[in-house]
């Protein structure tokens, strides 16, 4: 499917969203402050950052929203057909399952409050599998009065009567460098790309917003022109404060790409660094001067409190009291039907130290609780392609000064510190013999396809797979970076923009998309600019 953009093309979305979004934000100035309740006692509430879907299964989805005051949430679900029309109500029975029938879902949310800066989630469950459904979003004030009504679609994933096939996209990196919403160029328009080409799902691999960069009203691009930003009173200096990190969330979400995406694809996300800080570890205390809060591990909680209130995650302790690291709050399997599991990981809450990463005894990625449960899920799965979301790159080498924030050490010998706990999960899927494994990740601001193979590697104790990079989606442009050795990576296809290069023009902003054929009989991974432009196509086919 050939899937690439005319200039013609390119022109119309991205001139059509130039208009809009002109005609609905201010540029250089201030908006509403968006995490404050507004507009007169007894108005009717709005939904200021619109809705979402997110770790949708073959029975299950979350359903988001977030009111402009206190208000319960409420979701009306109808089943479509082939068409996209509402099975009639009443009619046949086509599939197993609530809403087969015709009959509309009614659920009824908790309430928004300002503990979670008025967001709610819904969990709907026994949902026929393969199924598209209308979804119709509102809150109910203490007076029983309904606010405006928030429209959306998504699919339930493929159950095991069907064949399987299904598509995605995955990208990461949203508003980095100072580079916010541009009316000027149609805001984050990569988005508009991704959602017209219809995924089933998105996975966001994390940055999911830059709280440690401001963003200022203008800013001056590497070939002098002038960036110029919408901007909100939360998003002028680094997140410290709770409000201050929601704010970074809520600013997102003022993009009208970002809102028209996610009220049709579902989200599956995780997080990184720089929802609290650049290259942060648990523990770390910042020498930062932009900060006066230098403690990592009280940012870090703020940060990780205000992602999990906007991310539509299906893990019911998301919220739940504690100190904000408790395990599987982030890392979890989201079952994609009979030929695709995607497991997310959570790189960051269980990191060590930035060291130079050469130390002789294991140092701590993912922590020794989450590998455990990664290699007891990747036994158990059925599902033809097992999809591993990382938030970082597993042989790309990211200097943190000194130091190195990466897996990757930077030697090309055997592995030490990070790398031997890497070493220890290659090596148990190769004696659990699970097959069909692929990592996708993003962090880097580069796209890239990488082969992994024990012929040319340090350590041997393992079999080949494939890891892909993709991302920025709306942040400056970097690479590529040198590889490591230590696990045989071989450059299949890199491909970068200029150093802190603008999202301007798409060129350097690129995610990926992922098509699996029925029966999961192929995975073709294919690597897209902003602007809709295929730059690399590659295609695997399963090991039985």
């Amino acid at each position: 499917m050939d899937i690439s953009s005319s200039p013609n093309r390119r022109a119309v979305l991205r001139g059509a969203a130039a208009a809009a979004l002109a005609t609905s934000l201010p540029t250089g100035s201030a908006v509403a402050a968006p995490g404050t309740p507004s507009g007169p006692a007894g108005s009717r509430l709005t939904l200021p950052s619109g809705l979402q879907t997110g770790d949708v299964t073959s029975s299950s989805a979350v359903l988001w929203s977030r009111a402009s005051g206190e208000g319960r949430l409420y979701a009306v679900l109808h089943a479509l057909d082939a068409d996209g029309e509402r099975l009639p109500t009443g009619g046949r029975r086509r599939a197993r399952g609530a809403g087969a029938d015709g009959q509309p879902i009614s659920l009824r949310g908790p309430w928004a409050t300002a503990d979670t800066d008025f967001t709610a989630r819904i969990s709907a469950e026994g949902l026929p599998a393969g199924t598209a459904f209308e979804t119709e979003l509102f809150f109910e004030d203490e007076h029983g009065r309904r606010s405006e009504v928030g429209a959306g679609r998504f699919r339930t994933a493929p159950g095991k009567r069907s064949d399987g096939a299904q598509s995605f996209v995955w990208t990461a990196d949203t508003a980095g460098q100072g580079y916010g919403i541009n009316p000027d160029v149609g805001g984050m328009f990569g988005y508009e790309t991704m959602r017209t080409l219809a995924p089933d799902f998105l996975l966001h691999a994390g940055d999911t917003i830059y709280a440690d960069g401001p963003i200022a009203e203008t800013l001056e691009e590497p070939d002098g022109a002038v960036w110029r930003n919408v901007v909100t009173e939360e998003v002028a200096k680094v997140a410290e404060t709770l409000r201050e990190f929601r704010g970074r969330h809520s600013y997102n979400l003022l993009d009208d790409n970002i809102r028209a995406m996610y009220a049709e694809v579902p989200v599956i996300a995780t997080w990184d660094d720089h929802e609290t800080t650049n290259n942060w570890w648990p523990g770390e205390v910042l020498e930062d001067d932009a900060y006066t809060i230098r403690d990592v591990n009280t940012l870090a909680a703020r940060g990780r409190r205000a992602w999990q209130e906007y991310q539509p995650i299906a893990d019911v302790r998301a919220l739940s009291p504690g100190s904000g690291f408790e395990p599987e709050r982030i890392y979890r399997l989201i079952e994609r039907g009979p030929d695709l599991d995607v497991f997310v990981l959570d790189m960051r809450t269980h990191k060590s130290e930035n060291t130079d990463g050469l130390e002789q005894q294991s140092t701590s990625m993912l922590g020794e609780e989450q590998l455990q449960w990664l290699l007891k899920g990747l036994r158990r799965s059925q599902a033809t392609w097992k999809v591993i979301l990382a938030d970082l790159p597993l042989g790309i080498v990211v200097p943190d000064g000194e130091g190195q924030e990466s897996i990757a050490n930077a030697e090309n010998g055997a592995p030490l510190g990070r790398e031997l706990e890497l070493a220890r999960l290659l090596s148990g899927l190769k004696a659990q013999k699970t097959r069909n494994v692929v990592f996708l990740t993003g962090d880097v601001h580069y796209c890239a396809a990488h082969h992994y193979s024990p012929d040319r590697a340090a350590f041997t104790d393992f079999d080949p797979f494939w890891e892909f990079v993709a991302g920025p989606i709306n942040s400056g442009s970097f690479g590529p970076n040198e590889m490591d050795g230590t696990f045989g990576p071989e450059v299949d296809f890199q491909k970068a923009g200029p150093a802190m290069g603008s999202p301007r023009d798409g060129t350097g902003q690129f995610f990926g998309r992922v098509e699996i054929a029925p029966q999961g009989e192929s995975f073709t991974v294919e690597l897209i600019d902003a602007n809709g432009d295929v730059q690399y196509t590659r295609t695997l086919t399963p090991q039985r």
